[in-house]
């Protein structure tokens, strides 16, 4: 991204704070002096933090790292070749790190069986709600039998340390079960969105090089039973890797017709259920590869990045105590897709490791109604509920006069947020509506590539500030830069970038180690700095306020503006619902501002795109972006639309909203969550046509 500012600009000022309450504060797991005691030395802080696992072996060393330096003239000519996006090669080394080297530890173990042992065998792991109604608990307990069996049926399927093992399922207990047995048995997982294409999952089965596909014949959404299994199949048909495909009856009835490969294809009920309880785990170096999770690949090829299992383990189990504060007595609910990153570390591994209660629901937040969210709060007395700004925003919509009586949310006393950035008044009506005014929200950043929690509030510690992560977690650093790798000053707005190295973060690029230098490491190398390749500004205080994707950073007549803070403003006002903004070609300022508007009153969509309700609403929403912002940030476009592409995880894909308004092709669009979006989109920008205003 280049431009003649080196920075973003800033253009809004949140003021309303939010103290932690003495209350909150006084039984929180987590005080300011936790900051203090990480700085002091953060490498001996996640080396304590990793003791709070249990190791069969001690490690010797607690960290090492070769970070991605330019060789010197005299090895140059044997160093790794990386190409910067300056375009210029450079010699760099790619980089390397171990954390709690020499020590051995089993994933599984630390997640299960050591509950099991501590006596804590009959409390509940797992609360299922599935959409047609269908519910199951498994304890701890019960949650060891069926990983055992699970890991029984693996190995005799030929599963071994280091195979990859590819899961293309729904929200259901065998995506748990079957995680853990992988884990238990050092072989390596990836979790597919079991709503992707035959095509995004070829791709993943192809590039781990899967020996095992793990499917289901069906899955339940929005209220119907969708087929898998013909996506499955044509997803792994002539490759060579696969072994088998492990298939879980979920939608169908014994002898329902379901396309079957004899010899290849094997039921769960037939291998799974009949296997021993009984398994004697084995324990893998700290460095023993846990899971390749892809990016979504909006912007190119997807990247698998490989997370480990000690370091990754550590940072996922002591940021979901801190940052949580769990409890003994939390029932803890992560909204995310098992797929996502943000369950694997917040559903999966973070609270099993530390022995919490969780609920997962398998279906869509407005099936069979708006209010299922609720009522699975009170079914399961959820005390923390941690979701997506898209679904915040969407509930909004939906209940623009308060939530429904009759769901008593009372037990709620933590929110969080995740995906990306949480506007202000999405912020503060998540806080009244769903937290009862008092709940502390815990807005967390951080990837894919990160493993866990960057940047959140410590609930107990911090002043809340709606819409800002704040600052990084003990242990951590982050830092906005220039082009040039320089912080800038309070106020202004750069590149967000993390200083230094943590245990969580990704090793590599699966097959690709120099993609993995040249996302991440080969823009500030001379700095050391990890690039996140988000946009952030500092405000007055030195806090962080997320500004979006550089990639959708609007450069109009050389001021660099934040999609998000645009967005912000839309959402303040009482007419719109959600809002994306987005950079579209202009021949005058190279780029102008798009936004499209999901309206709060439906009925606006009915309009034509030139009547004067609508034309009269494109004018308030205008006139209230240049009021709280500036001319600068006054639309070209206003479109009007029912919803907007976003992925399973609640981002929304600006990328191809660009690219409708400018007629480029769409690209990849196998991470949409309905596929369907654009075309709705790409119809309403037609009738716009010849309708810009100024």
């Amino acid at each position: 991204m280049t431009s003649a500012s080196p920075t973003i600009e800033n253009l809004l000022s949140e003021t309303r704070r939010y103290p932690a309450t003495a209350e909150f504060a006084a039984q929180a797991n987590v005080d300011a002096s936790w900051w203090a005691k990480a700085d002091a030395d953060p490498v001996a802080f996640w080396a304590e933090q990793a003791k709070r696992l249990d190791w069969a072996t001690p490690w010797h060393t607690d960290h090492s790292w070769q970070p991605a330096k330019r060789a010197d003239a005299a090895s140059a000519a044997t160093a790794n070749t990386a190409t910067t996006d300056t375009g210029l090669s450079d010699a760099l080394a790619i980089p390397r790190a171990e954390w709690f080297a020499g020590g051995t530890l089993n994933v599984a173990v630390n997640c299960v069986d050591r509950h099991v042992a501590a006596g804590k065998g009959d409390k509940v792991a797992f609360h299922f709600e599935g959409e047609p109604g269908d519910r199951r608990t498994l304890t701890y307990s019960d949650l060891q039998n069926e990983v055992n069996k699970a890991a029984n049926a693996l190995t005799a399927l030929g599963i071994v340390q280091g195979d990859r093992v590819v899961l293309y399922l729904p929200v259901i207990p065998e995506t748990i079960i079957i995680t853990l047995a992988i884990a238990r048995l050092g072989a390596v997982h990836s979790l597919v969105f079991g709503g992707f294409s035959a095509e995004a999952l070829r791709f993943r089965v192809e590039d781990t090089g899967a020996k095992l596909l793990v499917t289901t014949d069906g899955q339940f959404r929005r209220g119907a039973a969708v087929p898998v299994k013909t996506a499955a199949d044509e997803a792994v048909a002539g490759v060579a890797s696969i072994e088998h495909v492990l298939v879980v009856r979920r939608t169908g009835e014994a002898g329902a017709d379901v396309p079957w490969t004899p010899g290849r294809d094997v039921w769960w009920h037939d291998v799974v259920d009949s296997a021993s309880e009984q398994h004697k785990p084995e324990f893998f170096d700290a460095e023993t590869p846990l899971f390749i999770i892809y990016t979504s690949g909006t912007t190119g090829k997807p990247k698998g990045l490989v997370h480990t299992s000690g370091g990754y383990l550590t940072h996922a189990s002591w940021s979901h105590w801190a940052i949580f504060d769990a409890k003994d007595d939390d029932v803890h609910w992560c909204t995310a897709d098992l797929a996502w990153v943000t369950a694997h570390t917040y559903v999966h591994y973070g609270p099993l490791s530390n022995g919490t209660t969780s609920v997962i629901y398998e279906g869509t937040p407005n099936t069979p109604h708006p209010a299922r969210h609720f009522e699975i709060i009170e079914r399961y007395g959820v005390t923390t509920y941690y979701t997506a700004p898209t679904l915040i925003r969407t509930f909004m919509t939906w209940f623009p006069n308060g939530l429904p009586a009759e769901h008593n949310l009372s037990s709620i006393r933590l929110l969080g947020s995740v995906g990306e950035a949480i506007n202000p008044e999405a912020w503060v009506w998540f806080r009244d509506n769903i937290g009862a005014g008092t709940a502390p929200i815990v807005d967390t950043w951080w990837q894919s590539e990160t493993g866990a929690a960057v940047m959140a509030p410590l609930p107990g510690v911090s002043t809340l500030k709606p819409g800002s992560a704040l600052r990084a977690i003990p242990g951590l650093t982050t830092r906005v830069v220039d082009d040039a790798g320089v912080q800038v000053a309070n106020g202004s707005g750069g590149y967000l970038v993390i200083d230094g190295t943590w245990p969580g973060m990704a090793r590599t690029v699966w097959g690709n180690p120099e993609r993995y230098l040249d996302s991440y490491w080969a823009k500030f190398a001379e700095q050391g700095y990890f690039f996140s390749g988000d946009g952030a500004k500092y405000d007055d205080d030195g806090d962080i306020w997320l500004l979006g994707r550089v990639d959708d950073v609007i450069n109009v007549s050389g001021h660099r503006l934040s999609t998000i803070e645009i967005e912000s403003v839309l959402v303040a006002h009482p007419a719109v619902g959600e809002a994306a903004a987005v950079g579209v070609e202009d021949a005058v300022t190279g780029q102008a501002i798009a936004v499209f508007v999901i309206p709060s009153d439906a009925s606006v969509l009915t309009h034509p795109s030139d009547s004067e309700a609508t034309t009269a609403l494109a004018a308030r929403l205008r006139a209230h972006i240049t009021r709280e912002i500036g001319a600068i940030a006054k639309p070209r476009e206003i479109f009007f639309v029912s919803d907007l592409p976003k992925t399973r995880s609640g981002k929304i894909l600006r990328r191809l909203l660009g690219n409708l308004v400018d007629r480029r092709p769409l690209g990849d669009v196998t991470s949409l969550q309905d596929d369907a979006v654009p075309g709705q989109i790409a119809a309403v920008v037609a009738a716009s046509r010849g309708d810009i205003r100024s």
